[in-house]
């Protein structure tokens, strides 16, 4: 597990969710377009800390448009969402 790439984009992802959340509380026209596109900033960062969890630094900061394409894509493992995988794993740090 790449822990600098994953906390890179955590972090990313965090400061694009606080930043949406305080221009919707302050801007009564906030515009669904607006939303629409900070919305897809967070889920790039979400989906590549969590499509590229396991890649090399090198590759990861290096990465060729085809890898930033399919690391930016909302996850088809379902392990991410329902998986058993994940579950048993999250019991271990209970």
């Amino acid at each position: 597990m790449n822990r600098r790439a994953i906390l890179f984009h955590l972090k990313e992802a965090r400061e694009e969710l606080d930043r949406t959340i305080a221009e919707i509380e302050k801007d009564r026209k906030y515009a669904d377009s607006r939303f629409i596109f900070n919305m897809g900033h967070l889920y790039h960062h979400l989906n590549t800390a969590w499509n590229a969890r396991n890649v090399s630094d090198k590759r990861h900061w290096k990465c060729s448009d085809k890898d930033y394409y399919n690391w930016e894509k909302f996850p088809k493992n379902w392990e991410l969402l329902l998986g058993r995988t994940a579950s048993k794993n999250f019991l271990r740090y209970i």
